[in-house]
């Protein structure tokens, strides 16, 4: 079975950073398109980064341009976000999405998820 698993979250102050890690196992096919969604509580799935196997398109939500960074690792199947001078609206629950789809920045186009991180950003 596919399995996308997340980590690096944490609480931290406002203006701080945090590095997300999202390792996938169990498919038999490569990924062509891995991606981080965040969901806050209340709120619907919104799309924070997404990057394709051969690192040349790197997409980002809005709210997070010039803060975030998507990277992947391929020799460990890794997805990466590292997330610097975090805001209090940054807090949500991180996930972890891949598909092989050409990186769109939409929820419904990704069929294997991550069970997420939490990142809480104090004021």
């Amino acid at each position: 079975d596919v399995q996308l698993v997340e980590s690096g979250g944490a609480s931290v102050q406002a203006g701080g950073s945090l590095r997300l890690s999202c390792e996938a196992s169990g498919y038999r096919y490569y990924f062509y398109c891995m991606a981080w969604f965040r969901q806050a509580p209340g709120k619907e799935r919104e799309a924070v980064a997404a990057l394709d196997s051969d690192e040349i398109t790197a997409e980002y939500g809005g709210s997070v341009k010039g803060r975030f960074t998507v990277s992947r690792d391929p020799d460990k199947d890794t997805l990466y976000l590292q997330m610097n001078n975090l805001k209090p609206e940054d807090t949500a629950v991180y996930y972890c999405a891949a598909d092989s789809v050409p990186c769109p920045l939409l929820a419904d186009e990704y069929n294997y998820w991550g069970q997420g991180t939490q990142v809480t950003v104090s004021p």
